[in-house]
């Protein structure tokens, strides 16, 4: 092959890529539109409604943007600042604007009626003269805290008293306008789960690990690598990549190397279009001589699924998340497991203790809906609605002669929808425990 054609070839290869990064670009640019448009219509006037907010003010600024940015469409935000502006001005559509951000992203979205200055903004709120004025401010949601006490100020001072005293919290509106999802949501969050399990099998199997040389953080690298190769990105950073033992865990994501007789696990997830997935995967490396995992730990994992069919025949839509919680415990006393009293604080019952943290996810690898989860005190108040997206997360902790007699952890962690049925999942669920040979 001469140089010219060298060169020709070169310069058609870099043609042939640019083409696919911008079609693949536009695609999830354009899947994003549909989810921000679909929630806008649909889900938005619900949400205001049930928290009686007639006005809800984003405020972002150049270099401290707030969590729903992304949510919102992005676009640019000069030195002076920004707001997303939602009206409820009746009827079956909230009024959308933005004051001070635009750009081709935001304004080819087709998701807002009106771009304006931001020095409009005491002029537009007057004129439609809210009773309510929601503001992303929370003690409780990260998500829902993005206004910053100077930008509080700055609101006050531009607004005055009259409004000011209107100012109310959005938590609980960010709240529902996020986990309500529509069915474009769903869809990339699908794609989200495919990539994510696929990615942690791979990582679990001979193509990445060679016992007895590959350590736990070339696993959680080589994942990192795949993260890049698809541009996905992460709630987490590093993956966990963990060896439980007869004492607990033993050593994450670290230069320990991987030896035969391990149990690995691997706790992760990715983001894909503002969507975050939050799982996990366990695998067994067989010793010398071992055709299959030893027995006792098949057990285990066993006993593990017998756990996740009980939570996802249980939880239902219309009622809080607690009563769920309650109902999950009560139906695994039932069935012969044991209700463990906080996370690791296990027993020596010879029997299966059981611990539930099924926490919203969605727009993070922790969402911020209802979440069936101790650590969310306040969104297990919440009610679980059809649309919900949830991760079914456990911990099951079953002797097994192979430690003599210790309990071996078995982390269990997918993600699901709830739907007027209850649980469905979103992807081929975690199966079996993966061998390493």
């Amino acid at each position: 092959m001469t140089s010219t054609m060298k060169t020709l070839l070169s310069s058609l290869l870099l043609l042939v890529c640019s083409l696919t990064y911008s079609q693949e670009a536009m695609r999830r640019w354009r899947k994003l539109n549909q989810v921000r448009n679909d929630k806008f219509d649909l889900v938005l006037p619900e949400a205001m409604r049930e928290n009686q907010i007639d006005m809800w003010i984003i405020m972002n600024r150049e270099g401290n943007l707030d969590p729903l940015y992304t949510d919102m469409g992005e676009g640019y935000v000069g030195s002076f600042g920004g707001y997303y502006i939602f009206t409820d001005r009746g009827g079956d559509r909230i009024e959308r604007a933005s004051l001070g951000i635009d750009g081709y992203l935001l304004k080819q979205g087709g998701a807002y009626d009106y771009f304006g200055s931001v020095n409009e903004l005491k002029e537009f709120v007057s004129t439609r003269d809210p009773k309510r004025i929601g503001l992303n401010i929370s003690k409780n949601i990260g998500g829902a805290d993005g206004l910053t006490h100077s930008g509080y100020l700055e609101l006050t001072e531009i607004l005055g008293k009259k409004y000011a005293d209107r100012f109310v919290s959005a938590e609980k509106l960010v709240s529902d306008f996020r986990s309500r999802r529509v069915a474009s949501e769903i869809a990339i969050y699908g794609e989200a789960g495919e990539l994510s399990y696929t990615i942690a099998e791979r990582a679990l199997s001979n193509e990445v690990i060679t016992p007895g040389v590959t350590t736990l953080e070339d696993v959680a690298w080589w994942m990192k690598e795949q993260q890049f190769k698809h541009n996905l990105g992460s709630s987490f950073g590093m993956p966990s990549v963990y060896i439980t033992g007869p004492n607990g865990v033993e050593a994450t994501s670290s230069d320990r190397i991987i030896q035969r007789g391990d149990v690995l696990m691997i706790d992760w997830g990715v983001g894909l279009m503002n969507m975050y997935t939050d799982m996990k995967r366990m695998a067994y490396v067989l010793k010398e001589g071992e055709t299959k995992v030893p027995a006792g730990i098949l057990n285990a994992f066993d006993q593990s699924i017998k756990v996740r069919e009980i939570i996802q025949k249980t939880i239902k839509p219309g009622v809080t998340a607690k009563q769920a919680e309650t109902a999950v415990y009560a139906a695994l006393t039932k069935a012969g497991f044991n209700q463990m009293k906080g996370f690791n604080e296990y027993t020596d019952l010879d029997m299966t203790d059981v611990i539930i943290g099924s926490h919203s996810v969605g727009n993070w690898g922790h969402g911020i809906g209802p979440s069936i989860a101790y650590w969310n005190p306040v969104r297990i108040e919440y009610e679980l609605k059809p649309s919900n997206l949830i991760s079914i997360e456990f911990f099951a902790y079953t002797k097994i002669p192979e430690w003599g007699g210790k309990k071996l952890r078995v982390p269990i962690e997918d993600d699901a929808l709830i739907t007027s049925r209850g649980i469905e999942w979103l992807y081929p669920v975690n199966p079996r425990v993966l061998v390493i040979k």
